[in-house]
């Protein structure tokens, strides 16, 4: 079944871990393209504030308050959108935390929170959002990352859970394509995003946590959200550094394994003591904020992500793979000849 969608103006919006970094950022640009909003996060206070700049901007923004890792919550999110609004359009699994530091060293009860807020608070979104996506047609979007295809030392259970996150929503999105529901599913890979994660991350290491470059803006990462929202993809890769090392990863594991120990270990090291804050278990109150503290420079928009949205760009970018592909296949040939 061919899946339509709304222009994001006519469209009700749900978004998990809406009151700071890509799910603030995503909710701001809905509410300037005329979206109605539901937004969810567990401070009431930071909610209450991202809501009131949707309003301040001429949106509309009802909140719920609490964890995406109780059902409870996200089944009540739904209920609000439908008894709010009538419907639900767009559903985005937004919400997530990390934690930094050697998998040896770090103790079960934070993996286990982790897993609890990045995969089952996927997923108790999601089942919860089916029922009406199913009943209207609509999008359900889960953000992931590109370590949902790779992974990174020192956030190994994060790496881990987005993952998990890949794993469900592909399965997914078959069973929903064989049962020819009117839902279109899209995993979200971004690179490293100038958002407060590393702040927000609980950290084992005795600096504070920062992004490895190329770093981008939140609204490239909202943009492509909002992409999804009114054409059917089934994935996108935010930033072309996301793309490069997922593609490493996948043709050249051992180059890519290398690679990383080499420089994401110091890549990911502030010169900053720790300073002992987390969102992992709670919230950290009135840190609602888009951008984060990186102190590099930050893309504002990403080339091949814009092309890769577009259906004529995602052509390009495929003749440009296989070339590319038949390049290094060449160039691996003529290395064997000369080498015997």
């Amino acid at each position: 079944m061919r899946v339509k969608l709304k222009p994001v103006a006519e469209q009700v919006i749900v978004i998990t871990g809406a009151s700071s970094g890509i799910g603030l950022a995503t909710a701001r640009l809905a509410a300037e393209r005329g979206a109605k909003l539901v937004l969810v996060a567990r401070d009431r206070d930071d909610i209450e504030q991202a809501a009131g700049q949707v309003r301040a901007m001429g949106g509309e923004a009802v909140t719920v308050v609490g964890d995406v890792a109780d059902e409870r919550t996200m089944q009540h999110a739904a209920e609000v959108a439908v008894e709010r609004y009538g419907r639900i359009d767009t559903w985005v699994n937004n919400a997530g935390v990390s934690v930094y530091g050697k998998l040896e060293e770090v103790a079960m009860e934070d993996a286990r929170r982790l897993f609890e807020t990045n995969y089952w608070g996927m997923v108790n979104g999601s089942l919860a959002a089916l029922p009406q996506l199913k009943r209207n047609g609509g999008a359900l979007i889960n953000v992931g990352s590109v370590v949902s295809d790779t992974a990174m030392p020192l956030q190994g259970h994060y790496s881990a859970s987005k993952h998990a996150v890949k794993g469900f929503t592909d399965a997914l999105r078959m069973e929903l394509e064989k049962e020819g529901a009117p839902v279109s599913v899209t995993l979200i890979k971004p690179t490293a995003i100038d958002t407060p994660y590393p702040e927000h991350a609980r950290n084992y290491m005795e600096v504070e946590p920062t992004h490895p470059p190329p770093v981008y803006a939140p609204k490239v990462v909202a943009k492509a959200v909002l992409a999804c929202a009114e054409r059917p993809l089934r994935d996108v890769y935010v930033g072309g550094g996301a793309k490069a090392m997922a593609a490493m990863s996948r043709w050249a594991p051992r180059l890519a394994d290398r690679y990383k120990e080499r420089f994401m270990f110091d890549q990911q090291r502030s010169d900053r003591p720790s300073n002992g804050e987390d969102t992992l278990f709670a919230p950290v109150p009135g840190d609602g904020r888009v951008r984060g503290s990186y102190p590099g420079h930050v893309m504002g928009s990403s080339l091949y992500t814009t092309m890769s949205l577009d259906p004529r760009g995602r052509t390009i970018l495929r003749a440009l793979a296989v070339g590319l592909g038949v390049a290094f296949v060449v160039g691996a040939g003529s290395l064997v000849d000369r080498t015997h």
